[in-house]
């Protein structure tokens, strides 16, 4: 997460795309073109800002131009960087759906109350969202499929998600 806890992280840098300084952009948008419409763009620190003006889906991503980034090095020295916007520029989200930057670090436990430990990260390989949990002496990190009937309940003002685990899932 941004050190500025009103930043998300809307996407990401996966390197230069050609040699006039564009970037290729992994968008963590659900409309992946999205990306562009929130106005500038900041890195994790917020030492850098960009204004993102998209060219062409390519392999992996979104072809874009950044302000300010004129060449290949440019784009290189970029890899891997977050881009953040503030918080107040993205939409208000339905009852049901979070922004996964809101989740991470909230407590999981068992719909008896035990604790399973601390949401680590969020995953997605193409199937649905799987939730990584960590900690509470755990050797592996447990993998939870974020789906109604396996997490019934998440409570952001008590910072806590319950989660219903499917047989063989402990």
């Amino acid at each position: 997460m941004a050190a500025d806890s009103d930043r998300i992280c809307i996407g990401s840098i996966a390197g230069a795309f050609g040699v006039g300084g564009e970037v290729r952009l992994k968008s963590f948008c659900a409309e992946p073109t999205a990306i562009a419409d929130y106005g500038p763009v900041f890195t994790e620190d917020g030492s850098r800002s960009f204004k993102i003006t998209l060219s062409r889906p390519v392999a992996g991503g979104l072809g874009a131009r950044l302000s300010g980034v004129k060449t290949k090095e440019e784009a290189d020295a970029l890899r891997g960087a977050g881009l953040y916007v503030d918080r107040t520029r993205l939409p208000k989200l339905p009852a049901d759906e979070f922004y996964h930057a809101d989740l991470i670090g909230l407590e999981v436990r068992d719909t008896g109350g035990a604790l399973l430990g601390l949401l680590h990260a969020i995953h997605n390989h193409g199937a649905g969202d799987i939730l990584e949990v960590t900690g509470n002496g755990r050797k592996v990190a447990l993998m939870i499929p974020f789906t109604r009937a396996a997490v019934p309940t998440v409570d952001l003002a008590a910072r806590r998600i319950i989660a219903d685990l499917p047989e063989g899932l402990d």
